[in-house]
């Protein structure tokens, strides 16, 4: 079940993940960090964070989405990319819901951002376990993996040695 979107033989799915994690957690620690603190810096890193992560898991989720397309129906990693899906489905949104209170507040001098820390936490908890249910897919169904036999490894490795 290798990849169906890849960049010079390599899949693009994985390669793009990291950057919504990345964001959305960057936006969560900038909005614990601003409500301890109150520097309006925090608040518009978080701000742009969160956003940044929005944009980056519409960006990751087309191959992802792609790439689940061509699982197998009949496959267990099927039912396990499905709820690797709703997972970071359900983060994007919680993430977005935070961005769309926060968007009106760019200038405001002290904005508040408790339902934000709210949601950013609970999208954050959620990417935690699309994150492992990703890793099963490669761990477990090999989704992703260019599977080789020993003899090709061997092969490999003397013509190039």
């Amino acid at each position: 079940m290798y990849s169906k979107v890849k960049v010079l033989g390599h899949p693009v799915h994985p390669m793009l993940v990291a950057f919504p994690v990345a964001f959305y957690t960057a936006a969560l620690a900038c909005y614990m960090s601003y409500n301890s603190n109150n520097d309006i810096f925090w608040y518009k890193a978080g701000y742009i964070a969160n956003l940044a992560g929005i944009i980056m898991a519409l960006v990751a989720a087309i191959p992802g989405f792609i790439d689940w397309l061509n699982i197998p129906s009949a496959s267990s990693a099927k039912k396990t990319g499905l709820i690797h899906l709703i997972a970071n489905v359900t983060a994007l949104v919680l993430y977005a819901i935070s961005y769309f209170i926060q968007r009106e507040k760019w200038n405001e001098p002290n904005p508040a951002v408790g339902d934000s820390i709210t949601l950013t936490t609970a999208g954050f908890v959620i990417t935690i376990v699309a994150g492992f249910l990703g890793w099963t897919l490669v761990q477990k169904h090999h989704v992703g993996v260019e599977e080789t036999t020993v003899d090709e490894k061997v092969e490999s490795a003397v013509k190039h040695a």
